[in-house]
């Protein structure tokens, strides 16, 4: 290994540099003017909850989160060094996270899925919210079986929710990861509540992951439609 990649890959530099992500992104939430959809969300939502988003618009999440106890939150990051930043700066923003993945592949275990479910589960039954993306790495908007799965064997409701920024960067990478800019329009917009039966046939959760994934198309074309007059990136 480099002495570059060392240097990045040191706890001292991802605490640093998890740091200033924290900084950065409390910037772009704070300068901006922010709308929520529906207004009410907070009052209604059905604690604890399965928050669900589309992976690269997901680093404004944490800030959805409010003092009050019932609405702690937790949220699963991947193991890869790239999700290291990412934990650190969560971290700093006051949200717990549990690390590991699934995947399309096989790789559920090798990630550390399976033991993260079981945190989850966990979570959940603990009274934390759990936030999750819906999509698994490298195939990007199609919802896994995941967060449907969690939601069966914990018997908490998804909640599908989209945050957009109208001051962005717009990547063309496989997850379409928006980044978020200062000084602009933040909307936050979250769709109804998605229950699994602990019951649920193959059919039914076929069913309602196509529905979690269509209610994420939804609520992020939304989002997009209130802070810019276009649709998703």
């Amino acid at each position: 290994m480099s002495l570059l990649k060392r240097i990045v890959a040191s706890p001292v530099f991802l605490s640093a540099a998890g740091s200033v992500a924290a900084w950065y992104l409390r910037l772009v939430w704070h300068s901006s003017r922010r709308t929520i959809e529906p207004a009410t969300i907070y009052d209604t939502v059905q604690v604890p909850a399965i928050i669900a988003m589309w992976h690269g618009q997901h680093f404004l999440s944490p800030f959805i989160k409010k003092a009050e106890a019932r609405l702690r939150a937790k949220v699963l990051i991947s193991r890869h060094r790239d999700g290291e930043l990412n934990a650190r700066a969560a971290e700093k923003l006051g949200i717990g996270t549990i690390r590991g993945s699934g995947s399309h592949t096989g790789e559920f275990h090798r990630k550390g899925g399976a033991a993260a479910f079981g945190l989850m589960v966990d979570a959940l039954a603990e009274g934390y919210n759990m936030a999750l993306t819906a999509d698994v790495p490298k195939v990007s908007r199609v919802a896994g079986m995941g967060v449907v799965k969690l939601a069966q064997y914990s018997g908490r409701p998804i909640y599908p929710m989209a945050i957009a920024s109208s001051n962005r960067i717009d990547l063309k990478n496989w997850d379409r990861t928006a980044i978020n800019l200062p000084f602009g329009r933040i909307a936050f917009v979250a769709g109804d509540p998605i229950y699994v039966a602990r019951d649920a046939d193959d059919a039914t959760l076929q069913a309602t992951r196509l529905k979690v994934e269509q209610e994420l198309n939804r609520v992020t074309a939304r989002a997009y439609a209130i802070v810019d007059r276009s649709g998703a990136p």
